[in-house]
């Protein structure tokens, strides 16, 4: 099977590169924005025909949640035409897309975790380019999975596990947001997940195509995630004194775009793919020996 990857720099990318290392019989051609930029109709055109892939992930995104604010366009660029670009090939090739998506399409009002066909509102413009990009997807194309995800972390590049761990070397004491809830996920997770689908897809020629939830199994706050992160940090040797941690609210961590509250996403329907969520905590465990 032929695996055509956008966006193999970023976490998910990254530890999805990693898991087909080990499946030889796979053919995995990845790119970053330099080598295929999803926006450039014709770049894309070329690189498929070069390619001719049997599926595509999608693991590319403008996730500047803050910058979207003020770089719309750029946002709706990547998010909804880039998007668009990458349907057209798939109905072209007759091929599936899967495609990564976010809690930010809610909210945040919600008081019980938010099913996958629960009614969407954004809040920012971040959440709304992505959410643009899900509409074109389940409009236009033909076989796709939706996987919408939330507060990823991994080894790789820049994320919440890999900033607390360092402002945790700069300073004696931290005070993290408490009022918002969610689910962290760990990408080398979600990158099994995605080459279980592509391996489902390969065994039997379809998969239940539609849009689902996928995160980790604990929901917390981002003040619970940093406790968690610096009391195993600390167990493992990595910490010798953790700062103290205090519990704040979002108004007194003003940001230009706004996040749900809540954005607990339930992840039962997965189970019909034969997907089961992880316990984050095990996963960010296996992430801090890596970093460790």
């Amino acid at each position: 099977m032929r695996v055509l990857l956008v966006g193999k720099n970023g976490q998910l990318g990254s530890c999805f590169q990693d898991i087909m290392k080990a499946r030889p019989d796979y053919e995995l051609f990845a790119f970053d924005s330099n080598e295929l930029d999803i926006t450039n109709r014709q770049q894309v055109s070329n690189r498929f025909k070069e390619v001719a892939p049997d599926i595509i992930v999608n693991a590319s995104a403008y996730t500047a949640v803050d910058k979207a604010e003020s770089e719309t366009a750029l946002a709706f660029s990547v998010n909804e035409q880039g998007v668009k670009h990458l349907v057209e090939q798939a109905n072209k090739l007759d091929i599936p897309l899967i495609h990564v998506s976010t809690d930010y399409v809610f909210d945040g009002s919600g008081i019980t975790p938010y099913k996958a066909n629960d009614t969407t509102n954004p809040q920012g413009v971040y959440g709304a380019s992505k959410l643009a990009g899900e509409c074109v997807t389940t409009e236009g194309c033909n076989k796709y999975i939706i996987l919408r995800t939330s507060w990823v972390f991994s080894e790789y590049g820049n994320n919440f596990v890999k900033t607390m761990l360092r402002l945790a070397k700069e300073r004696d004491s931290l005070s993290v947001v408490a009022d918002q809830y969610g689910c962290p996920t760990y990408a080398g997770d979600l990158a099994v997940t995605i080459q279980f689908l592509c391996e489902q897809y390969q065994l039997h020629g379809s998969l239940e195509w539609g849009c689902y939830h996928y995160c980790g199994n604990l929901a917390t706050s981002w003040h619970g995630f940093a406790r968690s992160i610096f009391s195993l940090a600390q167990r493992k040797g990595m910490l010798d004194q953790p700062p103290r941690l205090s519990a704040i609210s979002s108004d007194e961590y003003p940001t230009p775009a706004k996040r749900p509250a809540f954005s607990v996403m339930d992840t039962a329907e997965l189970s019909r793919l034969g997907v089961t969520t992880p316990n984050w905590l095990n996963s960010l465990n296996d992430v801090l020996d890596k970093l460790s």
